[in-house]
């Protein structure tokens, strides 16, 4: 991954304007005759039959797309490469429509009634929103000092843990999959603590190793590194 600076104007329209494209999808499946067009596509006669519960599910969908603007026109300083953005418009398209399908129970014959877990999945959702997008706009006002320049944040929500922004999509996916109502969603946040975990933390931990050296290792002795208080 490519993270020099750049304002990348033109691949973060198109990874914005294709994710838009995503949740109109969503938005026809669900309030248009969308979902009878696809039963006629894949020869199976689909309804809503849990329509309430897709409401939420697209709520989830929307308030991660508004999310997703902020952070490539306002938070995002690195370049966006195409490869990347195509990539996770497929990623994106696979896990809102899927979500969204399952949970309003496209393939299924009755509703499932709401419990109080359904509660907490909303909670998670909210919380693992505010975890990613609050620690980004933290760090995003404190690198506007001058006087940070050149340093290490390690302040604000990245205090309680060096990759905190990971972990938060981490207890948004896994709340949007518990609102499915279907334990074999849920491994997507595992599959997604899993990347963090392996491929994108060792990356990244390295970059800043590189970039920030002494400063960076002193954070990464006294702080966990996904998990607050535990890893």
């Amino acid at each position: 991954m490519d993270r020099s600076h750049g304002r990348s104007l033109t691949g973060k329209s198109v990874f914005l304007g294709g994710h838009l494209l995503i949740i109109l999808i969503c938005g026809w499946l669900l309030f248009s005759d969308g979902l009878s067009q696809l039963g006629h596509l894949v020869h199976r006669d689909l309804q809503w039959t849990d329509p309430n519960r897709a409401c939420i599910l697209f709520a989830c969908a929307l308030l991660y797309g508004i999310r997703h603007g902020i952070t490539l026109f306002y938070l995002l300083a690195r370049k966006v490469e195409y490869g990347e953005v195509f990539g996770l418009l497929l990623f994106m398209a696979l896990f809102e429509i899927g979500l969204l399908l399952i949970g309003g129970g496209a393939f299924g014959t009755e509703p499932v009634p709401f419990r109080p877990f359904d509660v907490v999945a909303v909670v998670l959702v909210l919380i693992g929103s505010g975890l990613n997008s609050g620690s980004e706009i933290q760090r995003k006002l404190w690198k506007k000092d001058p006087a940070n320049r050149g340093h290490c944040y390690t302040g604000g929500l990245f205090r309680y843990s060096m990759h905190i922004n990971y972990f938060g999509d981490t207890v948004l996916f896994t709340g949007w999959s518990l609102l499915t109502v279907n334990h074999w969603t849920l491994a997507l946040p595992l599959m997604m603590a899993a990347s963090f975990i392996f491929f994108h933390i060792p990356a990244l931990d390295a970059y800043l190793d590189d970039r920030y050296g002494e400063e960076f290792r002193a954070y990464a002795a006294r702080t966990r590194k996904f998990i607050p208080f535990i890893y």
